[in-house]
């Protein structure tokens, strides 16, 4: 099926585009940042109620002026299922249109076996669309690792590598949207958190290691292959030590519970999170002197990389913060220790992020927003209404 010229439905996409990423946005507000006359606006929104892509409510009345309404997902259309893999547990939450989450689910591994994990996947996928049928249209996962065209190449956990991800949506007919955690947490960082209004924003994470991305008008900066933001794999470590990656002297040795364990001698933990949180509730001196050695290594890198790129904030999210709040004056004279001469009257803030606990999630949404709100995921949705006609 060919459902669209380019063009043809333009309109309507950059209407439902702002209603994903402007949640109660007014109809008045679109026609004002579109540029559309009232009527015009008036005329979309119409045909947009009818495709069922969006629902109006009367909005509050503020001041003199005609009243306007507030954009919402209509509630018979179309929805996405976004999905976020971690090292003990996986997230799902079904979105509509306007970003808001219908239902959520979190659930522990049963094992962390990838046939298992990736198995549990796909059946959630296959339950979520028996519920809401055609509605469903895509599939957006978030995961702990490196990727590229959707196949996990490494991840934080070692069983997880050289995954084929597409059998998630197999025989569904779903397309299926990857990205790295880090990464999409970066972008909901500076789609509705601490880094929004940013030009340039670096956002880290803490987990297993440590990740991310560089985000540049809004999107994040992906690289030639889709691979760009491995940070915890720049030498800011020890060179005589081997990383997982096959690389000496990784970052990511540096940051995390197994950096702690290794600074206290103790076995490396199955979960670095719990034993890093762990440790954090400690208070001998051996404890404190491990957190400080990891919160001076945090802080020595995130100089290291505003010094490379030069962004307006840094986020930091995941085990970063309770690590930083931990030892805030090492923090704070590391990172400005690290910082070159002319940049320290303007250093970047270093903020803790906003979407601390779901940010990769809301990442994994936005993503799969991005590809339910262009021209041709538009017309394919409205050409299965044959009796509505074409908006502009």
């Amino acid at each position: 099926m060919n459902p669209v010229r380019r063009g043809q439905w333009q309109t309507a996409a950059e209407i439902v585009r702002l209603m994903s990423r402007r949640p109660a946005i007014t109809r008045t507000a679109v026609a004002r940042e579109l540029r559309l006359s009232t009527s015009s606006a008036t005329e979309v929104t119409s045909k947009l109620r009818e495709l069922k892509l969006l629902s109006e409510t009367p909005a509050p009345i503020q001041g003199r002026g005609r009243p306007t309404t507030v954009l919402h997902a209509h509630p018979e259309g179309p929805l996405a299922l976004a999905l976020d893999l971690r090292q003990s547990e996986w997230r799902s939450v079904v979105v509509g249109l306007d970003g808001s989450f219908m239902s959520h689910d979190d659930r522990r591994h049963r094992t962390r076996r990838p046939e298992v994990v990736l198995g549990d996947l796909r059946d959630a996928v296959q339950q979520t669309q028996e519920q809401y049928g055609h509605r469903l249209r895509a599939v957006s996962l978030a995961v702990p690792g490196t990727l590229r065209d959707n196949r996990l190449l490494q991840a934080s956990v070692s069983e997880w590598a050289e995954l084929d991800l597409d059998n998630i949506t197999a025989d569904t007919g779903l397309a299926l949207l990857t990205g790295n955690d880090a990464t999409l947490g970066g972008v909901a960082e500076a789609r509705s958190g601490a880094a929004v209004g940013a030009g340039t924003a670096l956002h880290l994470i803490i987990e297993a290691g440590i990740g991310g991305t560089l985000i540049v008008g809004g999107a994040p900066v992906q690289g030639a292959s889709g691979a760009a933001g491995e940070f915890g794999h720049t030498p800011f470590g020890d060179r005589t030590r081997l990383c997982p990656c096959g690389a000496h002297g990784c970052w990511n040795l540096e940051v995390d519970g197994r950096a702690l364990a290794h600074h206290l001698q103790e076995p490396e933990p199955d979960d670095p999170h719990l034993y890093a949180m762990e440790i954090l509730r400690r208070t001998d001196l051996a404890a404190t002197k491990a957190v400080a050695r990891v919160v001076a290594a945090i802080a020595a890198g995130v100089a290291g990389l505003v010094n490379a790129h030069d962004p307006d904030v840094v986020t930091l999210g995941g085990l970063a913060v309770p690590l930083r709040a931990a030892a805030v004056r090492v923090f704070d004279d590391t990172y400005m220790a690290g910082i070159m001469t002319f940049r320290r009257n303007t250093a970047p803030p270093v903020l803790a992020a906003v979407h601390r606990a779901d940010g990769s999630l809301r990442g994994a949404a936005a993503l799969a927003l991005d590809h339910l709100t262009t021209e041709v995921a538009i017309a394919t949705w409205a050409a299965e209404d044959k009796s509505v006609a074409t908006v502009g």
